[in-house]
């Protein structure tokens, strides 16, 4: 649901108070009594309307290429969609393997694989709307490269979440479950945020 602003302003309107005179006749040739300055009245600045959101400046973010632990948070620029932009803090609570039966649902095309789940919660730091959003990390292998294995979806263990309505205010969270994989007998290193102009030759990762 897409939210309405609506500009209040206050407009100031300077009452005039006519006066005459009466009771006596004007002598000739006497100028008319100039008429009454009327009184003003200043009106105060309209306040803008608030919109909830907390500018969040660059050094608030997290650098890109910093190595965290998990458990660490990190503070990121991110967009969704078209219109969807704002800055979200993900913390990774855990990055660890599943077992291969978990991915029967993808039969051969999972073949040589073992998934990898990583699981999240995510903040709205900055308070823009980015409701029904959904955050993707991708894993890495022990050298901090790619897997080499793209996979999308979920599993039973593994249940991907996306944002829900009310997550446009700051400090609205969700949390999620991304599956990602690897190949048979290699090992995870960790996870890695990308999906941000700033991240993308630099991510952010948090080392298993």
């Amino acid at each position: 649901m897409k939210s309405h602003r609506i500009a209040l302003s206050a407009t100031g309107c300077a009452a005039v108070l006519l006066l005459s005179a009466c009771g006596g006749k004007e002598e000739a040739g006497s100028p008319a009594p100039a008429p009454a300055p009327a009184p003003t009245s200043s009106a105060p600045a309209s306040s803008p309307a608030t919109s909830g959101t907390v500018p969040v400046s660059n050094a608030d973010a997290t650098a890109p290429g910093s190595e965290l632990k998990v458990g660490d948070r990190a503070v990121v620029p991110f967009k969704y969609g078209n219109d969807k932009a704002g800055t979200i803090a993900i913390t990774v609570k855990s990055i660890e393997l599943g077992a291969k039966e978990d991915l029967a649902a993808y039969g051969d095309k999972a073949k040589g694989m073992t998934p990898v789940y990583i699981r999240m919660s995510v903040e709205n730091v900055g308070g823009t709307d980015l409701t029904y959003s959904s955050v993707r990390l991708r894993a890495v292998g022990a050298d901090g490269k790619s897997t080499g294995v793209i996979i999308t979806g979920e599993t039973p263990k593994c249940q991907s979440e996306t944002a829900k309505k009310d997550f446009k205010t700051v400090g609205a969270t969700f949390e999620t479950c991304g599956l990602q994989a690897i190949k048979d007998g290699d090992e995870v290193g960790g996870a890695t945020y990308t999906d941000s102009d700033a991240y993308k030759d630099k991510p952010v990762i948090w080392k298993k």
